[in-house]
């Protein structure tokens, strides 16, 4: 059990570390803060603390800076969120209150702009809403060889996809695809509709539509992309910043990971708290001992739960980013309720 003036220590030392990124002494805190000690009284807490594993000494200087059960600590029990300033305010405002015409937009530019904000690498995963149905189905020549597909869900989302034809299709051969999807889809939830494309609709689409079967493909591909998770993925360049150490074999792992969907879903699909910290070996992945994967979730109603994942090194500054996250999953929840009543 920590005295009330370890844990003002404590939580002086990381708020110092975290926005330094130099290792703190006790002169530094003794100056930096109201507490009312001697620095010998600070120094003699300090050599405490490390006894603890809260914190620990580096080769290169006489400072102390946090340890993985420090962070933890100070996470559990003394960060608090800091207030984002007016610009930032205004520039999450402006960039989310933009039109846009398709959920790939908002969430694309919803991930740059957290990565942005915080100068890490930023994940957004939209809304699903499990029990979605699949409640309209149309398709529209644009002319010979362009089709846009207008797929509409029971949440009232709507996903006009435009694809290529490589030969001209008649409309009669279109209509008929649009009233086999009417018949055996239409209706039924995401996932079931997902089912049916891979294993009924093509034998159909052979038996009444045998000259659609390019559609068919192109369609395929379109509710796969209607129906599979939005991860967007946004500032992987930051990585840079503060992985010097890492060797160029692990640096390229992890870029390829934070680019394939299955991975992140491992990383992040679980996540079901409102807010959630987890500190190097907590995130269970050998190329993230180094790194802090902090997420938020925001809820659209009628819509379904998304998430926000800022991954950075366990030194970020977990007060602002918290800050940042809470204010930005209000206003990406205001955005995406505008979209879906559109």
């Amino acid at each position: 059990m920590l005295t009330q003036r370890q844990i003002i220590i404590l939580d002086a030392l990381i708020r110092l570390y975290t926005s330094t990124g130099l290792p703190i002494g006790s002169k530094t805190i003794l100056t930096e803060t109201d507490i009312d000690a001697s620095s010998a009284t600070i120094r003699n807490e300090l050599v405490y603390l490390e006894k603890l594993g809260f914190i620990q000494k580096t080769h290169s200087s006489s400072g102390r800076v946090p340890s993985i059960r420090g962070y933890r600590f100070y996470i559990d029990h003394l960060v608090k969120p800091q207030a984002v300033a007016k610009d930032k305010m205004q520039v999450i405002e402006d960039v989310l209150n933009g039109h846009a015409e398709q959920m790939d937009d908002i969430m694309h530019q919803s991930a740059r702009l957290l990565s942005d904000l915080t100068s890490y690498t930023a994940i957004v995963l939209g809304p699903r809403a499990e029990s979605s149905r699949l409640t309209g189905f149309r398709l529209l020549a644009l002319n010979d060889n362009h089709v846009m597909a207008i797929i509409q869900t029971d949440s009232g989302a709507i996903e006009n996809k435009v694809f290529r034809l490589s030969r001209p299709i008649d409309e009669s051969d279109l209509n008929k695809v649009v009233n086999i999807f009417n018949h055996h889809l239409v209706g039924r939830p995401l996932t079931e509709v997902a089912r049916k494309l891979a294993a009924d609709i093509p034998l159909l689409i052979q038996k009444y539509a045998s000259n659609s079967m390019d559609v068919y493909m192109s369609l395929e591909s379109v509710f796969s992309d209607s129906t599979e998770d939005r991860f967007h993925v946004s500032g992987k360049i930051n990585l840079l910043d503060f992985t010097e150490d890492m060797d160029k074999q692990k640096l390229k792992s992890l870029y390829s990971l934070l680019e394939n969907k299955g991975d992140l879903k491992l990383l992040i699909d679980h996540i079901s708290q409102d807010f959630d910290v987890k500190i190097g070996e907590e995130i269970n992945h050998e190329l993230f001992t180094s790194f802090s994967l902090v997420t938020a979730t925001y809820e659209v109603r009628d819509h379904g739960r998304g998430i926000l994942a800022v991954l950075g090194p366990t030194s970020m500054s977990y007060d602002e980013t918290f800050g940042v996250l809470d204010v930005f999953r209000k206003q990406l929840t205001h955005t995406l309720l505008n979209y879906y009543l559109e």
